[in-house]
């Protein structure tokens, strides 16, 4: 049980820094709006994506958030993080930075999985 308490939290904060802080920081900066526009898609929808990033990182940090809402911002991170290497693959081909999304789609997942755990052992 604390083995995957720890788990759960390393990785959920890791999110948290990569999907709610960091959009939060740099989301309006100029290199955030030419990567936007690099993969072809409108500057508004830059904004939306950080707001929904980092609605969705204090979703998962905040333990008194319902389980169900969790859920979805797990699957909305989800649905960012496959979007993101399709869109970079698509535009640029397969390289590092197209698999980063992976990497942190990786650690999502571990994260998911524990919260499962620690769900059921409550």
């Amino acid at each position: 049980m604390k083995r995957d308490k720890i788990i759960f939290w390393t990785t959920t904060i890791i999110i948290f820094l990569f999907e709610g802080v960091m959009p939060a920081l740099t989301g309006q900066s100029e290199m955030a709006k030419e990567g936007i526009r690099h993969l072809g898609y409108p500057e508004y929808f830059g904004l939306m994506l950080a707001v929904f990033k980092v609605l969705g990182a204090l979703a998962l940090i905040i333990p008194q958030i319902p389980a169900r809402l969790k859920e979805w911002a797990y699957a909305g991170f989800t649905f960012a993080l496959i979007s993101a290497f399709v869109s970079h693959w698509a535009i640029d081909g397969l390289n590092g930075m197209t698999c980063f999304p992976l990497i942190v789609l990786a650690i999502l997942m571990i994260s998911y999985i524990h919260f499962h755990k620690l769900q059921k052992s409550a």
